[in-house]
């Protein structure tokens, strides 16, 4: 991986307060036979550490050569680490779709926010409409489709839970930013759980896989399976986070990708 130097640079968007340039950076790589030349998923994350300067620091370290090309604060200032055309450290191990590179097919936000390991508190209103409007801006400039805009859980579901059920995603996709549909409720039924096997589990590996998340399709409810299930509760039915396939998660699953290809 190569870095460059800390340095200035103009930031992307006019949302943008300051930049505080990070090290951590390098050339996107692109397969040229997938016809990806530039970026086209939007990956949000927490920064999950107790204090936001801290991140920052953390996010500006060559030590610890991760980065993320924003932050946005809790009052809603926006800062800008990483040049969009540059490919940011944010993702790590990650899958979606078949692509394993997820930095450099990604622009990545990280929301000031500890997380679960430190109380995580609610994502204020004046942060989700900075958040808002910056993925906005993001994506009047680059053609990425609303079902790439994804959490960093559902990339690397068996590592992070970020930004978490917590997050309102209903108030971006309102504005026009992601993918979503109304939950459905959970109820009693029939469900499927770790540990179980069958075809009935094989289709439900085969839908998730559809919809891009790294699964394998085998019939077995196996530790993968049991976090992509719950990475996916943590995005689209976060009324129970779990990792139990209930009528609830699979309703809304076949909904999901029932509507992204209406």
């Amino acid at each position: 991986m190569d870095a460059a130097p800390a340095a200035d640079f103009f930031p992307d968007s006019p949302l943008v307060a300051e930049v505080l340039a990070s090290p951590n950076h390098g050339e996107r790589q692109f397969d040229v036979t997938s016809g990806v030349a530039a970026p086209d998923m939007l990956l949000l994350h927490y920064t999950g550490m107790e204090s936001t300067a801290e991140a920052v620091e953390w996010l500006r370290s060559p030590e610890r050569g991760v980065s993320a090309h924003y932050v946005v604060f809790e009052d809603g200032r926006i800062a800008q680490l990483v040049p969009e055309a540059r490919r940011a450290w944010h993702a790590g191990a990650s899958h979606w779709a078949g692509a394993t590179d997820i930095n450099s097919l990604s622009i990545g936000i990280e929301i000031a926010n500890p997380g679960h390991d430190h109380g995580y508190p609610p994502f204020p209103a004046i942060q989700v409409e900075a958040v808002t409007a910056l993925c906005k801006d993001i994506l009047s400039r680059h053609r990425i489709a609303p079902d790439r805009v994804l959490a960093h859980s559902d990339v690397a579901p068996l590592r992070k839970a970020d930004p978490g059920e917590k997050f309102p995603w209903e108030v971006l996709h309102r504005a026009g930013v992601g993918h979503l549909v109304e939950e459905v409720p959970p109820s009693d039924g029939r469900y499927f759980m770790r540990g179980e096997h069958g075809q009935p589990i094989e289709a439900l590996q085969a839908m998730l896989a559809l919809y891009g998340y790294g699964v394998p399709v085998n019939g077995t409810y196996c530790e993968t399976t049991e976090a992509v299930v719950r990475a996916f509760q943590r995005h689209f039915r976060r009324s129970r986070i779990d990792g139990v396939a209930d009528v609830s998660t699979l309703a809304t699953l076949y909904n999901l990708c029932a509507a992204r290809t209406a």
